[in-house]
């Protein structure tokens, strides 16, 4: 008599089943930007960009057939945060941005690189440049870090306006929305190791 047990049918099964069964929440996330942390403290959204692969086409006589290519693009990524009533985070990217632009003069561009008047007394202010790192940290169900996305060299390429009206019947509160070019973004596990 042949033995008729499925093989694969004990354990290794496992391995296809995830460690975690929980879902990704929305609201599970913190945003540290190191040149704008006022930013960072009122930010209420913010998103892991979209990634791309461009492709290419291998000839037959058939059909064209699509291949991998070799440029990934990476999407803007996009911030909203609540503004204060002093306006100091709008402010700070506000500068940011305009230094970038110098629509005055050059020396706006020279002062973004050594100043910044929402923190002077920072040990850091002899080290700020024309772009920042930044980190999205996704939270898991119990608010621990689950991920981390480290974004490199971002620079503001977009600030939203602020309107005002007084025909509003009940008070409502500003979200300013920024974007974003960068470099590169990596994600990081809970381990440290970059995925």
């Amino acid at each position: 008599m042949a033995d008729t047990r499925v093989r694969g049918a004990t354990p290794p099964f496992k391995i296809n089943e995830p460690t975690n069964k929980n879902f990704l929440s929305i609201v599970g996330f913190k945003f540290v930007l190191n040149r704008a942390p006022k930013v960072s403290f009122f930010c209420n959204e913010a998103n892991i960009p979209t990634v791309t692969l461009g492709t290419t086409v291998q000839a037959s006589y058939l059909r064209q057939i699509p291949v991998p290519g070799t440029e990934l693009s990476y999407e803007d990524l996009t911030l909203s945060f609540m503004v204060d009533e002093n306006c100091e985070n709008y402010l700070q990217i506000y500068d940011w941005i305009t230094g970038l632009g110098f629509p005055e003069s050059l020396q706006q561009y020279e002062d973004l690189k050594k100043t910044d008047r929402f923190y002077p007394d920072s040990a850091e202010k002899d080290a700020f440049t024309e772009r920042s790192d930044g980190t999205l940290m996704v939270l898991d169900s119990n608010y621990n870090p689950s991920i981390t996305v480290k974004f490199k060299d971002l620079f503001p390429v977009a600030l939203s306006g602020v309107p005002f009206s007084a025909t509003e019947t009940e008070q409502r509160y500003f979200t300013a929305q920024v974007t974003f070019k960068y470099t590169i973004f990596d994600v990081i596990d809970v381990n440290g190791a970059k995925v």
